[in-house]
């Protein structure tokens, strides 16, 4: 069996041209959308869908932010007018554009316009564009003209992929009918070259393979040429399309939007059945196309790192690859030597092919990226927990990277709580699940705050299995407010009142701790019904009630302070938050109208303990009690009857200032 592949076959300058600037905008990262496929391929255009790229058939319905790219068959003048204000790249190819200057000129000139092509294919779409859409389209099957051709002088194009056997008698027929006929072969030198090679090629072969997709113009062109010359011709799209039959001699052509690559699997394919391995190694020598394609992956090795960039021997490709430093990782701290050492073999892919330069593109990244977004998938529809950094804020939300791919996380899911700040969240390492994937975008969204929410309710469900009063739990501060501070006591908050966090009076809880501090608390009430938990904080051996009554006794003579004075005593502090009472009938050794008749608000006076209830957090103090003795070293005097006057009553009275302790009322000067 011999197999013969055209030269010709295979991408052309305009498809090879336009491919190429696809994927490299891809390699910078632009969001990229095509008006219609960008080539007649099915296997391209999945891989650039694959890849994120979309392609619309309306200026209006590409999202913004997309860079718009015009595909090689062009579009008409209206469609530019569209895209004004928006970014796009116009990729139509050359020959195409020439058609276009030719059809706008002779229309503003008064010709009539006649364009020889597929009336529903794209290039001709966009070159009747060109002259208002008033172009009259002649099948170049039927060569059939519909208006009359003596109306006006005639300007004749044209579709770049059409026969060009059929296109020059459909000329000659209109010129037999109309003299002023301007006629312009804008057929592509390449497809005329391509059609020319199959004819031949098929003439001389039992078998003709044409490869290409099935919506491809030149592709079927090429298939219909073929056919005539060589009945066993098959139209494929790619290897598995190929017949079972065998045949002595083979010929093989591709129209102008089939990658080599798909060329070279058809090729190796049907040579499989080619004892002779050198002979098949010759055939694929004689095949000379381009061994590496755009978005091809392949394994070289590492010949030389740089400053910028590292050299990759691609394994018998006639050029070595660039792998630019920001095509290796994503960490900007990270130079090439810190990556890959010379020697090493590494898989990459490939971004660009320039053959004018000598230049093959390659990232790390790309590949890098595919592969993660893989592991991205089947986490998502596992429901995995993934770990990843936080690398930058953007507005509404944090991206965080895991197994290489970017995972928007929005502000509401990037923490349990409102975060106003969130490039305070940058750097850090967090727990997150996948809770959207858009497959055709190959965009992901992120949660830290399902996490969270999760890991808190086994907490809350744990505490309140085994909570109960007076149990003792180590908190930490979440929160302040005016009636006290709410702790975290291990997947709940309960409250702590103002007047739990200190013996003596306080303001506010700031007084006593900050939002972080760890507290030791016990629960003091728990309501299972509403989850509300009263927590105690105030401990018995710092209550100053029990500290004094290990200090003062019945019948000591301590030094007080006066605080405050009502009609029946004055109140002295004996320490911070204990005070005693001064019963009027115990301020001085004769009768007073008033407590302020004798004491002043902040004098210090001495006083002995005559009572002490420390269960009622009552004291009595007397200063007469430590003037009487004196009194009895002098000389007794008589005393005088005097009928009119009665003793002062002796009185037993106690007093505290704890709010929780009843006061016994006072006795008055009647009693």
């Amino acid at each position: 069996m011999e197999i013969i592949t055209a030269k010709t076959a295979g991408f052309c300058f305009g498809v090879k041209r336009a491919v190429d600037a696809v994927y490299k905008a891809l390699g910078e990262g632009r969001r990229i959308a095509t008006l219609g496929d960008i080539i007649h391929n099915r296997q391209v255009t999945e891989d650039l869908e694959s890849r994120g790229v979309r392609s619309y058939d309306r200026v209006s319905d590409i999202p913004c932010g997309c860079c718009v790219v015009i595909r090689a068959h062009g579009v008409g003048k209206d469609i530019y007018e569209e895209l004004s204000g928006r970014e796009y790249i116009d990729l139509t190819c050359p020959f195409v554009a020439k058609i276009h200057k030719i059809v706008e000129k002779y229309y503003n000139e008064g010709y009539k316009i006649v364009i020889v092509g597929d009336a529903e294919h794209p290039e001709v779409i966009g070159i009747n564009g060109w002259c208002g859409y008033e172009a009259e389209i002649v099948d170049s099957e039927t060569g059939r003209i519909n208006s009359d051709p003596a109306e006006k002088p005639l300007c004749v194009v044209a579709q770049t992929t059409i026969n060009k056997k059929n296109f020059v008698q459909i000329v000659q027929n209109i010129k037999n009918t109309c003299k002023s006929t301007l006629e312009f072969d804008t057929i592509c030198s390449a497809t005329k070259d391509r059609q020319e090679e199959a004819a031949k090629l098929a003439e001389a072969s039992d078998c003709m393979i044409v490869i290409g997709g099935k919506k491809s113009s030149n592709t079927r062109k090429l298939f219909e040429i073929s056919k005539k010359l060589c009945p066993n011709t098959y139209h494929v799209e790619t290897a598995a399309d190929i017949p079972a039959e065998r045949y002595n001699k083979i010929g093989i052509t591709a129209g102008a939007s089939t990658p080599a690559r798909i060329i070279q699997e058809v090729v190796k394919a049907m040579s499989e059945n080619l004892k002779n391995e050198e002979s098949f190694a010759e055939l694929l020598e004689t095949y000379d196309q381009k061994t590496l394609n755009n978005g091809d992956i392949v394994d070289g090795q590492v010949v030389e790192v740089r400053k910028n960039e590292v050299i990759v021997d691609l394994g018998g490709f006639k050029y070595n690859g660039q792998l630019a430093v920001d095509q290796i990782t994503d960490d900007p701290s990270l130079e090439p030597s810190d990556v890959v050492k010379e020697g090493d073999t590494i898989r990459v892919y490939v971004v660009g092919v320039n053959d004018a330069e000598g230049k093959v593109v390659l990232s790390r990244k790309k590949l890098v990226a595919m592969e993660s977004w893989n592991k991205i998938k089947a986490a998502y529809e596992s429901g995995e927990i993934l770990e990843g950094k936080i690398v930058k804020a953007v507005k509404g939300g944090v991206i965080a990277m895991a197994d290489g791919s970017q995972v928007f996380i929005p502000a509401r899911q990037a923490s349990e709580r409102y975060v106003s700040d969130l490039q305070s969240l940058v750097g850090t390492t967090v727990n997150f699940k996948l809770i959207e994937l858009d497959e055709r975008r190959k965009r992901v969204v992120g949660s830290v705050r399902v996490i969270l929410e999760a890991e808190r309710k086994a907490k809350e469900d744990a505490f309140w299995a085994d909570a109960e009063i007076g149990k003792h739990y180590t908190g930490t501060v979440k929160s302040l407010t005016s009636f006290g501070a709410f702790v975290d006591i291990g997947g709940v908050d309960g409250l702590v009142h103002i007047s739990e966090l200190s013996w003596n009076k306080i303001k506010h809880p700031s007084e006593v701790c900050a939002v972080g501090d760890t507290m030791d608390v016990y629960i003091k009430d728990i309501n299972p019904e509403t989850k509300k938990i009263s927590l105690g904080f105030k401990k018995m051996e710092d209550n100053p009630w029990v500290i004094a009554q290990g200090k003062i006794h019945v019948g000591d003579v301590i030094k007080v302070k006066i605080v405050r004075m009502l009609p029946f005593g004055a109140f002295a502090e004996i320490m911070p938050t204990v005070d005693g009472l001064i019963h009027i009938s115990q301020i001085a050794d004769r009768r007073i109208g008033k407590p302020d008749d004798v004491l002043s608000i902040g004098q210090e006076v001495d006083v002995k303990v005559t009572d002490a209830d420390w269960e009622a957090k009552k004291i009595s103090l007397s200063i007469r009690a430590l003037i009487e003795p004196d009194k009895e070293e002098a000389p007794a005097a008589e005393p005088e009857e005097e009928e009119d006057d009665e003793p002062q009553a002796e009185s037993t009275l106690v007093y505290s200032t704890d709010p929780e302790v009843e006061v016994d009322a006072a006795p008055s000067d009647e009693e």
